[in-house]
């Protein structure tokens, strides 16, 4: 797999690069002064290299400061680097890395031209360090807020003679302490990681935080929130999704998200069973229809728990796994009158297509919560240790009974 290249849609607006130079804020320009980045170092740039290591909850909010910076800048083209943590020498990996759902979104985003997302072994990686260094960035900004020090001298090595920023970490035991300096003293400016005692707002406000610090640029509040662009193709194929699964017919539906990559933030199947069963139960929801948002790995261990049971009281279940493209699994959320999801990107997903939401989270991060506080619903497990399996069955219930003061509309636009 290769680095993936958008040609460039259009020639530089003249004077572009002058007018960003200057202290042009106008609720989405530079800020001001005091910016890391010099503003000639930014007039003069043609490319600019983000490198994090992106999930799609990361970038449902960085999007929004990726966006202002192209607004502010637009004679400087967007690069991202999406680092893969998860980067093996292991050849049965490979596929299923390469199929990460995040590559499909950046693929749509007009306003980035390049995305380097061949990271997955160490032979890609290298070469994508290669296929970066000869680029000669004028501008490269670490994003990583994990192993601060190693990105700080990732960027660093992929462009010798440009302007690199980073976050930056203190080290957690001095003997490491060395190491740190030496790889934080190449950077030409640097903003330190957020931690739990700066209680930090949302995310969405860290993010923003940084890009103004960075490079002057105002990502306001109202322009923070989640944004995706679905095309027709995505939204006739969940039509016609629904319509085989029988929910055509204007009834609501509940979309469940019990899955995540780590054990603590997910919910049993017998919890999804039982909250499917009890919706029948209650007369706003007895005719709901259940869409379970399935991980493929996964899909033989839910179909034996939830659809291949003779139980009549499952009947209304449909699993669901986006295997074709990313945007699928938007493109079905936004039919769905609920979301009901544990500690991912689905939650924040709920908000971007505009779909109320209930979410299921741990106490260790919340300023990860979704942001549209009127369409979401926040339950948190009782301590700070706790996994989301304590959160249960009857919590999502009494949440949902106290918002059933009238029946819910089913979502058919």
């Amino acid at each position: 797999m290769v680095n993936t290249t958008r040609e460039q849609t259009g020639p530089v607006p003249a004077g572009a690069a002058g007018a960003a130079a200057r202290n042009t804020n106008a609720g989405r320009g530079p800020v001001g002064g005091g910016a890391l980045v010099p503003a000639d170092v930014l007039a003069r740039a043609d490319r600019i290299l983000f490198v994090a290591h992106l999930a799609i909850g990361d970038f449902t909010y960085l999007q929004a400061c990726l966006r202002a910076f192209a607004r502010a800048y637009p004679h400087v083209r967007i690069h991202v680097w999406v680092d893969e943590r998860r980067r093996t020498k292991d050849p049965a990996m490979w596929p299923h890395l390469r199929k990460y759902a995040l590559y499909d979104w950046l693929a749509e985003c007009t306003w980035i031209e390049k995305v380097y997302d061949s990271t997955y072994s160490p032979a890609t990686f290298e070469a994508s360090i290669a296929a970066a260094r000869a680029e000669n960035y004028p501008i490269v900004a670490s994003l990583a807020v994990v192993d601060c020090h190693r990105y700080a001298r990732m960027v660093r090595g992929i462009s010798p003679r440009g302007f690199v920023v980073a976050l930056t970490k203190p080290a957690e035991r001095l003997v490491h302490a060395p190491s740190r300096w030496s790889a934080y003293r190449k950077l030409d400016g640097a903003i330190p990681v957020y931690t739990a005692a700066d209680k930090p707002g949302h995310i969405s406000e860290v993010y923003a935080g940084w890009f103004a610090r960075f490079f002057g640029v105002d990502v306001p509040p109202a322009a923070r929130l989640p944004r995706l662009d679905l095309s027709d193709r995505w939204v006739r194929a969940a039509h016609a999704q629904f319509a085989e699964w029988g929910f055509g017919d204007g009834r609501p539906v509940v979309f469940l998200n019990p899955y995540s990559k780590s054990p603590d933030r997910t919910w049993p199947l017998e919890y999804v069973a039982a909250l499917a069963r009890a919706l029948r139960t209650r007369p706003a929801w007895r005719d709901a229809g259940v869409v379970v948002n399935v991980v493929p790995e996964a899909l033989d261990d839910a179909r034996r728990a939830l659809t291949r049971r003779a139980d009549p009281a499952l009947s209304h279940i449909r699993l669901f796994s986006a295997d074709e493209h990313f945007f699928q699994l938007p493109a079905v959320m936004r039919l769905c009158s609920l979301v009901v999801s544990v500690e991912t990107a689905v939650m924040h997903l709920a908000n971007a297509v505009g779909v109320p939401v209930v979410a299921l989270m741990r106490r260790n991060c919340p300023e990860w919560a979704p942001i549209d506080r009127e369409n979401s619903t926040v339950l948190m497990v009782p301590e700070m240790d706790d996994w989301v399996t304590s959160i249960r069955v009857e919590d999502v219930l009494t949440e949902l009974d106290a918002r059933d003061a009238g029946a819910p509309l089913a979502r058919s636009a």
